[in-house]
């Protein structure tokens, strides 16, 4: 079994205890498949719980305890090493990262992790994605990378993106660019959205001027330290999601930020601070300056959570429901997440379409949120394919094939799918009064199996066949021609002679 370094802090002291210290112990990072700890100097400590995917724990006064579960007595003293949070992470993005910042401080610059990868990293999450903020000033950024290997995409904001070298020293624009922040304080949001104009600061100033304490975090890599100017690292342990500082002043700054607390505290089963909670509610009806766009990308990260429901629910409790998803008004939420639990995984489609099939008018509904959050056409297409569709799948066993094959072979049928299940097992736990068996699920999964020229087999006849048949042009055709393919489908008929034939009959 392979040696695992631990990143070690002391309980009294706000630094990295030097090595060969007795301590007791607050925090250590592991490898997620190794449940021993061993010393640098060999010796294994005792067996340890495991503790998630990313093997982050914490420990209280000598206890251990993975997050959020019961701990263990437990005291250590020895022969330590202090460790990178992120050194055993196998995401290229956080290599890369790393290496953005050792070249900033091999430059005599200031760089750090920061942000919501630091966030996830202590929370034991794989981080999204890896943000670096840095004393450095835009153009430096761009002199130490070189303006090749760059793109100055945010640059009046102190933000560029600085792209991976390949082999050859070029750069690789094939991925995505690790964006790195200059330190920045903002000036006023006259427009609630986006400050007039930036200053270029230090890393104190920059946590500042974020959102929540959660995401105003840093990491030094090269202490091996997190640099927490705003309590972010205690309301992380105690699950608050709390604004930086005067939360009227946060909020007034970016109206989203109101929609972004309940998305955060939706994804991370958080508690929002009482009087964040309380100014989202004096402040929720000005969430309407925000664009549709900006107010459907956090929508979508809402209904695609495994707690969908939750977040439903903390929008109508702190007073967005109104402006934001207005259709939710009077549903029964507790009805509804008994449903959309039963969607595995969620999508921001398939939730969006259980929610309106919950609702009196879904089509106008969806009609409704697509002007609003400016849905896409595919988007609008799957939504409005699982409403109009899911109750054929869900009926699969008591109707013709013909009926049932256009939602099989449909491009959105995983969607269509999802939603019939969720439906018809939530329709059997509620006692709904429609109950629906899932012998139609398992009906139409069976056809889905079918070879595709079964399922979906060319047709027997076309408009050239019935012109060559002397039949009139016009609307007729249609009909000739869909209730054919329903023969055909329905097993009535199998070749072109027997489709002329009946064709003369219609």
């Amino acid at each position: 079994m392979g040696r695992v370094r631990c990143r070690l802090r002391c309980v009294s002291q706000p630094r990295l205890v030097p090595a060969d210290t007795p301590l007791r112990i607050t925090a250590v990072q592991f490898a997620p498949t190794v449940d021993r700890v061993h010393w640098i100097d060999g010796n294994e400590s005792e067996r340890l719980p495991r503790c998630g995917r990313s093997g982050v724990c914490l420990w209280d006064n000598g206890w251990l305890a993975p997050w959020g579960q019961s701990a263990w007595p437990f005291t250590l003293d020895g022969s330590i090493s202090n460790s990178d949070l992120f050194s055993f992470s196998d995401d290229s993005r956080a290599s890369e990262a790393l290496r953005i910042i050792r070249a900033l401080s091999d430059a005599g610059f200031v760089a750090m992790l920061a942000g919501g990868c630091v966030r996830d990293a202590l929370l034991g999450k794989s981080p999204k994605d890896y943000d670096v903020a840095t004393d450095a000033t835009p153009d430096a950024v761009r002199d130490v990378f070189g303006k090749r290997r760059t793109l100055a995409f945010g640059a009046s904001f102190g933000v560029i993106g600085v792209l991976p070298p390949r082999e050859d020293r070029s750069a690789d624009t094939k991925v995505e660019p690790t964006e790195v922040a200059t330190f920045r304080s903002d000036g006023d949001y006259s427009d609630g959205r986006r400050p007039d104009s930036v200053h270029f600061g230090n890393a104190e100033d920059d946590a500042k001027r974020r959102d929540f304490t959660i995401n105003g975090l840093f990491y030094d890599p090269a202490i091996g330290q997190v640099i927490d100017f705003v309590g972010g690292q205690a309301d992380l342990r105690r699950g608050t999601l709390r604004t930086i500082g005067d939360p009227a002043k946060r909020f007034g700054e970016d109206k989203l930020r109101m929609l972004r607390a309940v998305r955060f505290a939706t994804a991370l089963a958080f508690q929002i601070d009482a009087a964040t909670r309380d100014a989202i509610h004096v402040h929720a009806d000005q969430i309407s300056v925000v664009s549709g766009e900006r107010i459907g990308a956090e929508m979508r990260r809402v209904l695609a959570s495994p707690s969908a429901a939750e977040g439903l629910t903390r929008l109508v409790d702190c007073g967005l429901g109104d402006a934001v998803m207005p259709e939710i008004n009077g549903l029964d939420l507790a009805a509804l997440a008994d449903c959309l639990t039963e969607l595995q995984p969620p999508t921001a489609v398939t939730v969006l379409a259980t929610v309106l099939l919950h609702t009196d008018a879904p089509e106008a509904g969806l009609r409704s949120i697509t002007n609003r959050w400016k849905l896409s056409n595919q988007e609008v297409r799957a939504v409005s394919a699982a409403i109009a569709n899911w109750r054929t799948i869900a009926q699969a066993d008591q109707l013709p094939f013909s009926t049932v094959q256009p939602a099989l072979v449909d491009r959105d049928v995983d969607a269509i799918l999802a939603v019939a299940r969720a439906m018809v097992r939530s329709s059997n736990q509620t006692g709904s009064p429609e109950q629906l068996g899932s012998s139609g699920i398992e009906s139409a999964v069976r056809s889905l199996g079918l070879p595709a020229d079964a399922l979906d087999p060319p047709p027997l006849l076309t408009g050239d066949d019935l012109r060559a048949l002397g039949i009139p042009a016009g609307p007729k055709y249609r009909v000739i021609l869909q209730q054919i393919r329903n023969q055909q489908l329905d097993g009535k008929i199998s070749n072109r002679n027997d489709a002329i034939a009946a064709a003369t009959l219609i």
